[in-house]
This record gives C-alpha cells, structure tokens and sequence, in this order.
C-alpha cells in the first residue's frame, strides 16, 4: 500500500512539473501578476497612511498603484529595448578595447612572441562574436513585451476583483467555519508575502539608485540600465546580487580595457550590495520567511530549470505560500515543518 501511494506521488509530481514546463508561456503572467498584485495592493495600504492619500478612497488608491505600475512597465521596456540597441552600435569600440587588453595580458605573460600565440587566439577570443550574442536579445524583446502587456492586464483584474474574493471564498468554503480559516490562512499569506515583496521592492530601488550614482560618477556607459537590472536581480536570493553587479564590471571592463577600472566598479557597486543587503535589510525586512536556506537553494533550481530567471525570481514568493498552506493540513504539517528554518510553523 505504501509502495502504490509513493508511486502515484512521484507520478503526480512528474505529471505537474510537466504542466508547469509545457505551460509556462501562459503561467509566468498570471503568476507574475499575482505577485505584482501583492505589491501593489501594500502599496495602496502604505498610500493610506499618508495623510494626502489617507482621505482618498481605497478603490481610487489601487487605481494610482495599478496606473502607475502599468507606466513603469512600459518605461521598464522602453529603457531595455533603447539600451539594446545603443549597445548594438557601440560593440566594435568595446571589441576593440578587449583586443587591446588581451594583447597586453599576452604581453605581460610573455606570450605575444609565441608562435602559438597566434593561433590560440584565433580558436579562442576570434571566435567569440558579441554580436551574435546580442542578436537573440533583440529578437526575444517581442516576445518580453507580450509577456509585459500580459502581466499588466491580469493584475489589473486581479486588483479590480480583489474586493468580491472574500465574499466567493467564504461561498466555496462551504461554512462559516471552514470560510474563516481559509480567510485566516490567505491573511497570512497576504501580510507576508506582501510585506516582504512591497520592502524587498523598496530596498531594490534604493540598491537600484545607489548603483546608479556609483556607476554615473565613474563614467559607465548605460548606468541607468544597468542599476535597474542590478534592483532588477536583487529579487533572487544568494547569486541575484552577484550576477547583477557582475554585468556592469563586465562592460567597464570592455569599455575602459582596463582591469584597474573594472576593479574600482566592482568595489564600489560590492560596497553599496553590502550597505543595502547587509545593513538596511535585516532592519527594514527581519526575518519574513521561515525558509530554510537549502529549501531555498533547491526552490531556486527547481523553479529556474522549469521557467528559467522568471522561476528563479517567483521561487521564494511561491515556496513560502507552499509552506503555508501544508501547514495548514494535519497530514502535511510535517513536511512544512521540515521545510521552515526553526520548525515553527
């Protein structure tokens, strides 16, 4: 009996990840805005208390988030896809800086009177076309606008029906019982998950506004674009950070051809990720999510192999209501136990 319960687990777990894969073109916007909508709607409730928009109706407030969410959005596609092509006509300067720092590293090794030297080069670094690389972007950007104008519309329904869920969820529960914990659980899971996004969205703009006086005082080409996409990875736990800044040194490597500048923006842009991620995080956001840290590592894997940086993004939102719910269930509770950081649950 154990046996045939354990086989038709393991099958419905491979049959759901494949649904989740096959479907992911239609999942990701719906998610997307689900999690946009827990944003939006802690930053109607942060509207309220301030005294201007305290007096202003709560349907008007979510109106202005949801307005002004639809304009970043499209400011947001207008930045990426005008950066993209400055970056397409700046290319042959930047491959013309790397050749020179290849030829003084080969210089510095003594290798530049090398036989070999030659011909490694050309198996190597002449074979690497920065703009076949960019080429794919560029054509992937209809598709990113799609995707956009999708997540835009559905948070837009989501928030315009927000006020109608309580009375269906307590309609579906089927008792009035049964409806207020269902109501108590999606509390919970609104309050945090909601308070973590709103302030972890907060922290990214301010980490997104640093880097973009860090960047703009040292000389970087497209700062603006790259201090979004620094906020922008922020969002993923452990390696987002890293590969946000990791961009930026990059280009100033290939725009300055210099390691000494590259080293300066790598330090500065570290220097502001330890001073939001290391001081204003821990006061502002606590500890929001009872998550192991493994449970996080595996949740960024499972969800990055089945919908690439989108799943890595919504991984921790999306694990943390898991957890919520198994607790929730007598004979779940143990499995949300083992996936929380203390076993309270």
């Amino acid at each position: 009996m154990k046996l045939s319960r354990l086989t038709y687990g393991l099958a419905l777990t491979l049959m759901i990840g494949w649904l989740l894969w096959v479907g992911q073109s239609v999942l990701i916007p719906i998610i997307a805005a689900l999690i946009a909508v827990y944003v939006l709607s802690s930053g109607a409730e942060a509207m309220g208390r301030i005294p201007p928009f305290g007096r202003v109706p709560v349907v008007w407030r979510r109106a202005l988030v949801v307005l002004g969410f639809a304009l970043a959005v499209v400011g947001l596609f207008t930045l990426v896809s005008r950066n993209l092509t400055l970056v397409v006509s700046a290319l042959p300067r930047y491959e013309d800086n790397l050749d020179a720092l290849v030829d003084r590293g080969a210089s510095l090794l003594g290798l530049e009177d090398e036989p070999s030297w030659a011909s490694l080069r050309q198996v190597t670094f002449d074979q690497i076309s920065t703009r076949a690389l960019v080429g794919p972007a560029l054509m992937s950007l209809q598709g990113i606008g799609s995707t956009l104008f999708l997540v835009v519309l559905y948070a837009s329904f989501f928030m315009a029906e927000r006020g109608a869920f309580t009375a269906k969820l307590i309609t579906a529960a089927g008792s009035a019982d049964d409806g207020a914990r269902a109501m108590s659980l999606v509390h919970r899971i609104n309050e945090r998950i909601g308070g973590y996004l709103f302030v972890k969205t907060v922290l990214n703009v301010i980490l997104g506004a640093l880097s973009y006086v860090i960047m703009l005082l040292i000389g970087i080409e497209f700062a603006l674009f790259w201090a979004v996409l620094i906020g922008f990875f922020n969002y993923i736990p452990y390696i987002g950070s890293a590969a946000g800044v990791a961009f930026p040194v990059l280009l100033s490597l290939a725009q300055f051809g210099s390691f000494l500048g590259a080293g300066a923006v790598l330090i500065a842009l570290s220097a502001a990720q330890v001073l939001v991620g290391g001081y204003l995080e821990p006061r502002m956001m606590g500890q929001t999510f009872n998550l192991s840290p493994f449970v996080v590592v595996v949740a960024l894997s499972v969800w990055g192999a089945l919908w690439g940086l989108a799943g890595a993004i919504l991984a921790v939102p999306m694990t943390a209501s898991l957890v919520l719910v198994l607790a929730e269930i007598n004979q779940t509770r143990p499995l949300a136990v083992m996936l929380s950081a203390n076993g309270r649950v």
